[in-house]
């Protein structure tokens, strides 16, 4: 039996940040990973879909050149060519991940981890695909099944996977994200079920490439996280900029698969096409993970309650990311992953509660701090700031005026509590906000900030004046 100081169970992108900063501090750690390095992230998420975005975006853009003067001739893609490209992506990333344990001198064991005990760590079921790979990456792996590990801490960190009801016809043409990710051919139509993050960055995508796109969601609107205005603005370019049909506030009933078609019934009018995507949430992973072993209790959600610090009810197990439902979001597993890490070690870290959120629809969605509806539920007042790229010089001359940004002040204090964007690169404009909130500055103070000109970034300057209609380059409201 092999002793460590940390032993983390999950390569996601909570797990392997994790065993890399126990590993700076000195502490002697092994990952437990059943599958692949990186996590579903890396291999069947963030990684892969966006590389997907990114080139139809291209694609669209290319298709609407005349728009800024260009000419392009037959403009045209290869759906097996851009899927490659997106695994030649993952798997360099892939081993990059392998390369930066094996620096800091994590041993990997690739197969199945679960509780023996508290602080023991039984690994079984060991892969032969993901061994070779993560051997020829250059990190240290145990052939042995059914090793078992002694941890003086332990940190969970097995993410989720996609919920898929019982209610769904078991067939090839009914898939989750993963299921999608692995096609080389696009369908001609598409139904996605569920108006989420993942779904409607799914149905931007495909119908940014031509498909025939409805979205059926269950809920009054798609992505009910967002701020009325927000969603509306996504909408509204989804319907009538990409031809997606938007169906909500019904259930899609009656689904039924076959050899030529999948479909089903939104209240009374059928639908049908050839692929349904699956997108209704992801639920935590814990199966087989022998939770009761090291006497640790489930939420009735499921997931592994944690404190501030990440620790379960059991000091010297952690767990973090997806599977401990605060913020199913890479970037927060990861900012978890390392406060554990430190924690397990012997410092005192406290978990980040500012995450900012990123969704890669067309347009792009930005969102941090409060919403509107948040701050009223909490009896907060708050003024707002808003500014369009409709009137940005830059936007203009990029010929992306859609959308605006806004920014939530406290009006007692000034101070900024809540910013969202939707419109071009909002996804990276939104880290400015980020850093403005958590360093709690006002919105007089940010309006004062310069800012390059001309920019994207700018709209945050005019969006902080705006709180105070003190804005420059836009008219005054009428009194």
């Amino acid at each position: 039996m092999e002793k460590f100081d940390v032993v983390v169970i999950g390569g996601g992108p909570g797990g392997y940040p994790a065993a890399i900063r126990a590993a700076q501090l000195g502490a002697s750690v092994a990952l437990v990973e059943r599958e692949a390095l990186g996590g579903t992230c890396l291999n069947w998420g963030c990684i892969p879909t966006k590389t997907l975005i990114a080139s139809a975006d291209l694609f669209h853009r290319m298709n609407h050149a005349g728009d800024m003067g260009l000419k392009a001739g037959q403009v045209g893609f290869d759906y097996a060519a851009m899927s490659k490209r997106k695994d030649e992506v993952v798997g360099k990333l892939k081993g990059g991940v392998a390369a930066l344990l094996k620096a800091n001198g994590v041993k990997v064991f690739t197969g199945t981890g679960s509780f023996a005990a508290r602080n023991r760590c039984q690994v079984s079921g060991v892969r032969p695909a993901p061994q070779r790979a993560c051997s020829a990456a250059g990190c240290q792996v145990s052939a042995e099944p059914d090793q078992v590990l002694e941890a003086g801490s332990t940190i969970i960190a097995t993410g989720s996977v996609s919920a898929m009801p019982g209610f769904l016809p078991r067939h090839s043409r009914v898939v989750e994200s993963r299921g999608f990710l692995d096609l080389t051919k696009l369908p001609s139509s598409l139904i996605v079920l569920g108006g989420g993050v993942i779904g409607c960055e799914f149905a931007c995508m495909a119908a940014q490439l031509g498909v025939k796109v409805t979205i059926v969601e269950m809920l009054e609107d798609i992505l009910m996280i967002l701020d009325t205005d927000v969603r509306r603005e996504l909408r509204s370019h989804l319907e009538k900029k990409l031809g997606v049909r938007v169906l909500a506030g019904k259930p899609m009933e009656k689904i039924q698969a076959d050899d030529k078609k999948v479909g089903g019934v939104f209240g009374e009018e059928a639908l049908e096409a050839e692929l349904l995507l699956v997108s209704i949430g992801r639920r935590p992973y814990t199966e087989g993970l022998g939770l009761d072993k090291a006497g640790i209790e489930k939420s009735k959600a499921g997931f592994i309650e944690v404190d501030d610090y990440c620790r379960t009810s059991k000091a010297s197990i952690y767990a973090i990311g997806d599977v401990n439902g605060r913020a199913q979001l890479a970037h927060a597993a990861t900012a978890q992953g390392i406060t554990a890490a430190e924690n397990a070690c012997g410092k005192r870290s406290k978990a980040e509660t500012l995450v900012p959120a990123c969704i890669f629809t067309s347009p792009e969605i930005g969102s941090v701090g409060l919403t509107e509806q948040q701050a009223k539920e909490r009896n907060i007042a708050y003024t707002t700031g808003r500014y369009a790229f409709a009137a940005l010089g830059k936007a203009m001359a990029m010929n992306e005026t859609g959308g605006f940004v806004k920014v939530l002040a406290r009006s007692d204090t000034d101070q900024l509590i809540g910013a969202h964007a939707v419109g071009p690169h909002a996804t990276e404009l939104i880290s400015e906000a980020t850093v403005a909130i958590r360093a709690e500055l006002t919105a007089a103070e940010l309006g004062r900030t310069i800012h390059c000109h001309p920019t994207l970034s700018e709209t945050w300057m005019e969006a902080a004046h705006s709180v105070h209609g003190m804005c420059i380059h836009s008219a005054p409201k009428r009194k």
